[in-house]
């Protein structure tokens, strides 16, 4: 299956009226709707997917391993160390 893309963007007042008609377009185009409330995203209605692991496959490998993960991060730009 393909990987989910925000398909559309709309307001509340916009999304109400629509929809069941909204919901079938995620259905059939599998692509993500973002829902806003004063211009902010607030909802996030996706297709369904019967793996639920899907979304992390597409992640493994891609982790970069450190051998000292407590280690500070970039120790030298810290300009209180200088």
């Amino acid at each position: 299956m393909p990987k989910t893309t925000v398909g559309q963007v709309l307001s509340k007042s916009q999304f109400k009226p629509h929809a069941l008609e909204l919901f079938r377009r995620v259905q059939k185009t599998q692509k993500a709707l973002i829902i806003t409330e004063r211009g902010k995203p607030v909802l996030k209605i996706v297709p369904f997917r019967d793996d639920p692991q899907e979304g992390l496959r597409a992640l493994r490998g891609s982790v970069l391993k450190y051998d000292r993960p407590t280690d500070p991060v970039a120790l030298a730009d810290w300009e209180s160390l200088r």
